[in-house]
């Protein structure tokens, strides 16, 4: 039996040009390819303090979001759209930067805490719950990358040209297992997430 799929797809970043191209907005990134694949396209939503993106798969209504809160309100937008959507945590996944990956590497989990991220923290106290699925797209952590810079420094700056390459690749990682997301194959999408991250 496949778990509830996703139908709530949430991406995490700041607003605003000057942080675009930040560490912090790897989850922005890929919530721009996952809807770009989906064929839709984000609008800003005031009532739900969003960006968001509507797609139909398998017809079956799947939305994307990027808070237009700052990190540390990202449960806000996150709140909104789970209680207007009538949906449980565990039909929500969050793309987010992981500090605690590498370059490269990717993560897929269900639960758990929330490693001192921000916008996990509060998504985790507006659901009430830990039970919401991430995708953990490693960024690096200044001492792993042989950094002197502090963490809020590192995040909220770009990523060296080699390691943008690495999260590059991880995006696409990502991208090629969203269907099996949508579809609420989970093993099926971890096997082949965490495979790459072996290879």
């Amino acid at each position: 039996m496949s778990a509830a799929p996703i139908r709530l797809i949430i991406g995490l970043g700041n607003p605003g040009p000057e942080y675009e191209v930040t560490r912090h907005n790897a989850g922005f990134w890929l919530a721009d390819h996952l809807a770009d694949d989906l064929k839709t396209s984000f609008t800003t939503e005031k009532a739900f303090f969003a960006q968001v993106a509507k797609a139909r798969v398998d017809g079956e209504a799947v939305i994307l979001a990027k808070p237009t809160t700052f990190m540390n309100r990202s449960g806000q937008a996150a709140g909104a759209l789970l209680r207007f959507y009538k949906l449980a945590p565990e039909q929500v996944l969050v793309l987010h930067d992981e500090l605690d990956l590498l370059p490269g590497q990717v993560k897929l989990k269900k639960g758990g805490g929330h490693a001192g991220h921000n916008g996990l923290r509060d998504i985790q106290s507006a659901f009430g719950s830990p039970d919401f699925w991430r995708l953990r797209i490693g960024v690096g952590h200044p001492r792993s990358l042989g950094l002197a810079q502090q963490v809020v420094a590192f995040v909220l700056n770009a990523p060296r040209r080699e390691e943008l390459k690495e999260i590059e690749g991880v995006i696409d990682r990502c991208r090629a297992i969203a269907p099996d997301l949508l579809r609420g194959e989970f093993p099926r999408a971890i096997n082949q997430l965490h495979e790459a991250n072996r290879a």
